[in-house]
Order: C-alpha cells, then sequence, then structure tokens
C-alpha cells in the first residue's frame, strides 16, 4: 500500500485498499432526491455527491430537511421521487436493514440502543456470540471491552447501559455503528450531550473512521465543530439544497445567512434593560455538588452560569428550585428569607426552571402538546374538579402562536416536535405560569441557530415584562454574548465573576479550566 492509499472494510470485512483518485469519487449520489407527505413538501429535489473518505457537514434549522434526508439514507422512510447511486449502481434503500447491508448508518441524536442490556449486549445486538446455542457473555464482554479500548472510549463493558450518562451511552452507539463494517457513517448532532473529554474522544474516532476511508456525514448546529471536523458542508433551508461549500472557501457568517437569511449579529438578541429590585439572592449557599454559593439576580437581568460538566451549576439551581435539599446558606426571595423544600414552594414563588434534559424532565412526550404547555396551571382551569377545554385550548393556542411552535395541531404528541420545539414548550409552560424568576439549564442544546435567535428575544420579552433569568450554558458564546452578570464555576465553586462583557473568552476557559494562573482567581 502506498501512502497515497486509502484501507477500509469490505462487505465481507476483508481490509482493501482504494486509491486516492478513487477517494475523491462519489461514494453515494442523490439525483432529485424527493420527499413528500400530505401537505408538506419535506425534502424539495436535491442532488448531492458525497466523496469517499470525506467528512461532509450538513446544517440548516430545525424543519429544513435534515432528518428527512437521514431518513431516506437509512431506508427509515420511502422517497417519493429521484435516485439514491451507492459507487454508481442504484440502490432502493428500502429498509433499514437494506441500508446497513449496503454500509449506511447513524447514530442518532437520541440513543436507540436497550437500557435494560449491558454495553456488551448492544454493542453486539443482532450478532451475539453463541457456543452450542448459549450465550457467551463473558466473551463478548471481553470482545467488548477490547472494541471500547481500541476506539479510546473509556467506559466499562459489563455495565448496564442505563448506568451510564446519555453522552456515555451516545459513545456506545458510535460503537456499535463503527464497528459494523460501515463505509458511510451519518452522525446526527452527536455532541448534544457529551462532555468534553467525551467530544475530543469522539473527535478522535471520527478522523480515524476518515483515515480509514469511511465517508461521515456530519449534522451539527454548532458551528465551531462544523469548521473543526469538515471538509465540505452542504446547506439545508425549507427542505431545499442551496449550496455546497468547501470548508476554506467559506466562514460562519455565509453558512448562517444561507440557512436563515439573517446575519450572525442578529443572532445573538440583546436589549439592554434597567435592573429593578433583586428578585433572588442566596448567601453561602451549599448543597450536594456546590459549596458556599452567593449570587442576586434582579428585574430585567440575565446571570449567566459557565463551567465544565460537573462544575456544579446544574445542581446549584436545582437546589434552588426545590429538588435537591441544601445543606446550609440561606435563599431570600423579594428581600425575605424562604425555605425552599419541595418544588412546589419554588413553583408557588413564582421560579420555574426549563432543566438540561428537556426529553426526560422537562416534558410528557407521548402527551399532546397542549396538555404539556398547561400543566402548570390546570388548577387555574379547573372548575369543580372539571377542566375548561375552551380555556385549555386558548391558553395553549396562545403560546403555539406566540412562540411560533410547529406542530400539526395542539393534540399533536410532544414526540412528534423537533428537539427546537420541544424546547419551545417547555418554555412556553411557564410562561402560562407566570413565573418571576426562569432558571433556564442548556436552554439551547440540539437546537438550530434560527430557534436560538427566537429563544434569545423570548429572554428579552421575559425581562421586560420584568422577570429575572438565569442562564446556564456550556457553550461560551451564548453566556458571553448574554450574559449581564456571568459567575464562573469549577468542581462546586464559584470562583469569579464578571460584569457584561469586560474579560475575554480565554480568562473565562482559564478559570473554568483551572489553570496555574486560575488559583489566583478574583471577583471583579
Amino acid at each position: 500500500m502506498t501512502d497515497h492509499d486509502i484501507s477500509h472494510r469490505s462487505d465481507n470485512g476483508q481490509s482493501e485498499t482504494i486509491s486516492a483518485a478513487a477517494a475523491h469519487l462519489p461514494i453515494l449520489e442523490l439525483r432529485g432526491l424527493e420527499k413528500q407527505y400530505l401537505g408538506t413538501h419535506a425534502l424539495k429535489p436535491a442532488d448531492l455527491a458525497f466523496k469517499a473518505g470525506e467528512i461532509h457537514a450538513i446544517v440548516g434549522e430545525n424543519g429544513a430537511g435534515k432528518s428527512t434526508l437521514i431518513k431516506l439514507l437509512t431506508g427509515v422512510i420511502p422517497r417519493t421521487a429521484g435516485e439514491i447511486l451507492l459507487r454508481g449502481e442504484p440502490v432502493a434503500l428500502t429498509t433499514p436493514l437494506e441500508a446497513i447491508q449496503h454500509g449506511i448508518n447513524a447514530v442518532h441524536q437520541e440513543v436507540v440502543l436497550c437500557p435494560h442490556l449491558t454495553v456488551a449486549a448492544n454493542i453486539f445486538l443482532g450478532e451475539e456470540h453463541r457456543r452450542f446455542g448459549l450465550l457467551q457473555h463473558r466473551h463478548m464482554v471481553r470482545e467488548a471491552q477490547k472494541i471500547l479500548d481500541d476506539l479510546g472510549f473509556v467506559l466499562p463493558a459489563h455495565v448496564l447501559l442505563s448506568d451510564l450518562t446519555i453522552g456515555q451511552q451516545q459513545l456506545i452507539a458510535t460503537a456499535r455503528a463503527a464497528t459494523r463494517g460501515a463505509r458511510f457513517l451519518i452522525f446526527d448532532e452527536p455532541t448534544a450531550y457529551l462532555t468534553r473529554e467525551e467530544a475530543a474522544q469522539l473527535f478522535a474516532l471520527i478522523r480515524r473512521l476518515q483515515k480509514s476511508g469511511v465517508t461521515i456525514v456530519y449534522i451539527s448546529h454548532r458551528m465551531e465543530e462544523v469548521f473543526e471536523l469538515a471538509d465540505r458542508v452542504s446547506i439545508l433551508r425549507d427542505g431545499r439544497l442551496v449550496g455546497t461549500r468547501n470548508i476554506d472557501d467559506t466562514n460562519e457568517n455565509e453558512l448562517i445567512s444561507l440557512m436563515i437569511n439573517r446575519s450572525i449579529e442578529q443572532i445573538y438578541h440583546k436589549v439592554p434593560f434597567t435592573f429593578g429590585k433583586t428578585i433572588l439572592e442566596t448567601q453561602a449557599l451549599s448543597g450536594s455538588g456546590f459549596e458556599n454559593i452567593s449570587i442576586s439576580v434582579r428585574e430585567g437581568e440575565i446571570v449567566g452560569l459557565y463551567g465544565l460538566i460537573g462544575a456544579g451549576r446544574s445542581e446549584f439551581v436545582t437546589t434552588i428550585f426545590g429538588r435537591h435539599p441544601k445543606s446550609s446558606g440561606k435563599i431570600f426571595w423579594d428581600g425575605k428569607e424562604v425555605n425552599i423544600e419541595r418544588e412546589r414552594d419554588a413553583i408557588k414563588l413564582g421560579i420555574a426552571l426549563a432543566p438540561e434534559s428537556r426529553r426526560d424532565q422537562g416534558l410528557c412526550l407521548s402527551l399532546p402538546v397542549s396538555l404539556n404547555l398547561n400543566l402548570p396551571i390546570y388548577k387555574q382551569l379547573s372548575r369543580n374538579l372539571l377542566i375548561s377545554h375552551r380555556e385549555e385550548s386558548r391558553h395553549a393556542d396562545s403560546q403555539i402562536s406566540d412562540l411560533r411552535i410547529k406542530t400539526a395541531s395542539r393534540s399533536a404528541s410532544a414526540a412528534s416536535l423537533s428537539g427546537g420545539n420541544q424546547q419551545k414548550i417547555v418554555i412556553g409552560k411557564w410562561l402560562n405560569h407566570g413565573a418571576k424568576l426562569f432558571i433556564f439549564d442548556e436552554p439551547t442544546v440540539g437546537v438550530d441557530v434560527g430557534t436560538k435567535a427566537e429563544i434569545y428575544r423570548l429572554f428579552s420579552t421575559l425581562l421586560q415584562n420584568g422577570a429575572g433569568i438565569i442562564l446556564i450554558s456550556s457553550y461560551l458564546p451564548e453566556v458571553y454574548e448574554l450574559a449581564d452578570t456571568l459567575h464562573v464555576f469549577r468542581r462546586g465553586q464559584m470562583v469569579a465573576s464578571h460584569p457584561h462583557k469586560t474579560v475575554t473568552h480565554e480568562d473565562i476557559l482559564t478559570q473554568a479550566l483551572g489553570s496555574a494562573s486560575a488559583d489566583t482567581d478574583t471577583h471583579n
């Protein structure tokens, strides 16, 4: 094999070599690919070619057609028109099994494995090792552990999948796909729930796969990841492919403009407000995962909390919300000391929490949009134990309209909506409640830049109406641009505080990471 050749796995699992010239030919090509539902043109006729061994990013707003494209390529849904060519030959791709047999696989944002089985059992699901008809579980655990170690994933193979974090489960799904001989691998928002360390492990694996000749399709709302990984990027808008660019020939401004027809300066929508009275104050508050935290939130103010995963930010706000008990310290509401022992106490005061995991903690996915939007106020909508369906519909329709929630109807299940629209439901239910302090924990994870802009504008509306906001985000540009006061957390402690844009990104990262220079942190 020469230095200009690329090795990859063939259909029978044997290593084979492809020339550098062949690597630049399309491994998969779309010609006029189209998908229509009743009344909806989810994907307009698209022509697109993917080169062998490239990392090809796909970007676009929620509803732009990205999910439809994934489902067409993985055989989940049938196409309405057009054709798909694999190495120049037409393929049907009518079932997921057929796609897998052709070497096409996907790692989805929401893990679709079996939480009640071990990590090893999930990796070998459908390809279990048996001897004399008996499952060789210990052998599979050893083999799975070798696979994980070889991939650079520091994870145990013998534990139940449910014992792992969502991010770790995502890495297991990646390991499963990578070891199945995939030559065309789709990643759909793979870092949404990953820590910085886990994301680094994933990126290292993606580059290894690319070097072995695997074509990677990388779908992400995080522009920095697109520019870090991709060779080319294609942009979808309103179900239409609007362009493909070499990554070296474009920039973030151009991509956002193509995605949503407005510039990046319009994304971080921030209107300055005159701060009012103090809504919430904590004095030396301590609890599980954090200690000695003192902050205040005023009317019209966004207080940002930044730090690495596990820094104690989420534990701090869930204690304020009554989900976990405090161990010491004080909480003041409107100047009076309060004892928040349960979530009900916090809600009664006027505190709302939009949690980090909207699917697990913020929504009833199988229930209708209207029910989710009205959950905190059903007592107000009821008389003599009977719910006023008229009022229920009125409140739900008002939020659907005001927040521009894209749903077939108020009776559609929350699970049927995109991630961005699900986040709007989580926010909308607290708007119905009329809360005074809004706590947003990672509010824009997995949503596109257009929906981000809408959420930021919603923040301004809340502030204008006299509310205060605590904003937790692991995405530094978000808290840096939006927070009036930014607190930096590290290892359960608040190590620095900064007024709006008074320090650099590098300063904040240094404090969050805890380098030698950060040991002399001061509160500005």
